[in-house]
């Protein structure tokens, strides 16, 4: 299943509301959390995500880059928010951070930096309902998509179908038409989209595209024997 998600560091702040209301056919919206400190930049904090979920009803994906994000769960879902991606950089204990998620009764994720090696984590894959691959570093919009980071991505879709699991793969930077299709042919399920579609004249109509070229290039998982 491919799923769009418009990031909200890329809307008018100024009209929030508004432009998140212009992208109501989007499967979720991404709210980017920051702390100046995890990564070095600062953005939006629970009232302004409270904000953001009293517009719509739709699901609300919460990408905690922060320092000891286990403190803030219970805060970003009074907020309203509908799955917690954490960085496993961030936790000494990704397991537990994903229990205490579901504890509170949303869906668990984590995101991963392009630098940090996945295959330590691919043990633990049951407990998540999402893996985010970080294709740009975290902290600012508008980067570069990095291609390296597919095989990743390869990796996870391999040992989920492998493990016969459900969860989602999600990737986060640089997303625009040519890097959509690279990703959906690597194997990823939701893209989270900033300048592409809240760069667009029209954003409903850009996450239309962005979906029919996800759709174009989705590729099935290829489990390899040894």
């Amino acid at each position: 299943m491919i799923q769009i998600a418009p990031s909200i560091l890329a809307a008018n702040y100024a009209a929030l509301g508004e432009d998140v209301r212009k992208v109501a056919n989007a499967d979720l919206i991404h709210v980017d959390i920051m702390d100046g400190h995890f990564v070095p930049n600062l953005s939006f904090g629970p009232d302004v995500t409270k904000a953001v979920n009293g517009v719509t009803d739709q699901f609300l994906d919460m990408h905690l880059m922060i320092e000891e994000p286990e403190r803030w769960f219970d805060t970003y879902v009074r907020a309203g928010g509908d799955r917690l991606v954490f960085h496993v950089e961030a936790t000494d204990d990704h397991v537990g951070a994903a229990k205490q998620c579901r504890e509170l009764g949303v869906q668990s994720g984590f995101a991963i930096k392009p630098g940090t090696a996945i295959e330590p984590y691919l043990d633990d894959l049951e407990h998540f309902d999402q893996v985010m691959v970080m294709s740009v570093e975290p902290g600012f919009g508008g980067q570069k998509f990095m291609p390296e980071v597919l095989s990743k991505v390869m990796v996870l879709r391999d040992r989920i179908a492998e493990a016969g699991l459900d969860t989602i793969i999600g990737i986060d930077g640089g997303i625009a038409g040519a890097t959509i299709a690279q990703a959906a042919e690597a194997g990823v399920d939701a893209f989270v989209a900033g300048s592409a579609v809240f760069g667009a004249d029209n954003p409903a109509e850009a996450v239309e595209r962005l979906r029919a070229v996800s759709y174009t290039h989705l590729t099935l998982p290829t489990i390899c024997s040894v």
